[in-house]
């Protein structure tokens, strides 16, 4: 099967450290959460971290602010959080920022948990080879390396030149130096033809390419642009595509957004993950921006139990929507906040006065039921938190 040749094509100590770190643990951590969850404990699953919010691209749609100044998460409180959650059956991290490969102690800090697993969000530019060994050598990281475009839209939609070309350079050094690796795109209306394409598919398979995870825009910060947008037939697109190509390709697909049967959910509203930024605030997930918490001296799992705000977010969403809430209602997330006095963590003054605006687009819960056909992807959404989605 093709997507166990490039897979076995990898470092054999990364693909030890993919099946003991995140296969093993990660079935364990889901059990350990599942029951945590009926207790009515708040810890999640595992977590997102946002290290630093620089960046070497400026993209459309993008939640990231530098308005505030330049934030480096301080590596005492990156620790802090690695070692709490690991206290708390949590082995799994997403690593964002920004961009994360901007932060000066990134491969340090994967080196010092070698017992945790840790997937890379980039945009790639800076994924050179004195880089990609470096993570080879760690082992226990996956790069996840966004695609945004062909040639006449990657520039546009990151805000960068050449981007097309320096994308796919860094995807086959990743390849090349063993490391396990996978691409994203976040689908809109300028990339959704290259996107949903037999072409796109076989072009990253053939580039050694493991997984490829896809994402629905969403229209936030400072330069929303609300026209790429996808609409409702459209996301049924995607996901008819998703759900036919798991049968098709020989790539593993991953998306966060519906179940094995099809239902659409929200992985923060499950409580399955959250998001924390450099400066340590605890936010429900990447593009929800307040917080009523943060990471400090306290234990991290006692910061989370007392978070009237992740509380209500979770209660308020599922009565509300099966999908993203900030796509559907952005005026009742600022209203909610308002109402708890939760903090505006975005560093971006403006973004209240842009949710309050209550420009809403659809998001997945917008989709028919489509259930999944193919019966490994099934079993999966069933017994673990495949796709890792709590960023999706």
């Amino acid at each position: 099967m093709s997507v166990v040749r490039n897979f076995f094509r990898s470092d054999p100590k990364c693909i030890r450290m993919f099946f003991i770190n995140l296969i093993w643990k990660g079935f364990k951590t889901f059990r350990q959460f599942d029951r945590r969850r009926k207790k009515g404990s708040a810890f999640p699953a595992y977590q997102f971290i946002s290290v630093t919010n620089q960046c070497n691209l400026t993209c459309q749609g993008c939640w990231v602010s530098q308005q505030g100044g330049i934030r480096q998460m301080e590596f005492g409180r990156l620790n802090r959080i690695i070692h709490d959650s690991n206290e708390n059956g949590s082995w799994f991290f997403g690593i964002l920022g920004g961009e994360p490969l901007l932060y000066p102690k990134l491969t340090t800090l994967f080196k010092t948990h070698p017992r945790s697993y840790f997937l890379l969000f980039t945009n790639g530019l800076l994924l050179n080879d004195e880089m990609a060994k470096d993570l080879r050598r760690c082992s226990n990281v996956t790069p996840l390396i966004s695609f945004e475009g062909d040639e006449s839209v990657a520039d546009i939609r990151r805000g960068g030149s050449d981007v097309f070309r320096r994308t796919s350079e860094a995807i086959r050094t990743s390849v090349a130096h063993g490391l396990i690796t996978g691409v994203a795109v976040s689908v809109c209306k300028s990339n959704i033809d290259m996107a949903l394409s037999v072409s796109f598919v076989e072009m990253l398979h053939e580039m050694g390419v493991v997984y490829l995870w896809y994402y629905i825009y969403r229209p936030v910060g400072a330069r929303p642009a609300y026209e790429l947008s996808l609409s409702s037939k459209e996301i049924e697109r995607l996901r008819r595509f998703i759900v036919d190509g798991r049968n098709r390709f020989p790539i593993v697909i991953i998306d966060a957004y519906w179940d094995d049967k099809g239902n659409p959910f929200c992985p923060a509203a499950e409580g399955l993950s959250h998001h924390i930024t450099p400066a340590g605030h605890i936010e429900p997930c990447p593009v929800i921006q307040y917080s009523c918490g943060m990471v400090n001296d306290e234990n991290l799992k006692d910061t989370y139990e007392k978070s009237a705000f992740l509380r209500c977010v979770k209660e308020g969403i599922h009565s509300g929507t099966r999908g993203c809430v900030l796509m559907e209602n952005p005026a009742w997330v600022a209203g909610l906040a308002a109402e708890l006095g939760a903090q505006n963590s975005s560093g971006w003054p403006g973004m209240e006065k842009q949710l309050r605006a209550g420009h809403s687009v659809c998001s997945h819960g917008s989709c028919p039921v489509i259930p999944e056909t193919n019966w490994l992807y099934r079993m999966a959404k069933r017994k673990a938190f495949f796709g890792l989605g709590g960023y999706g």
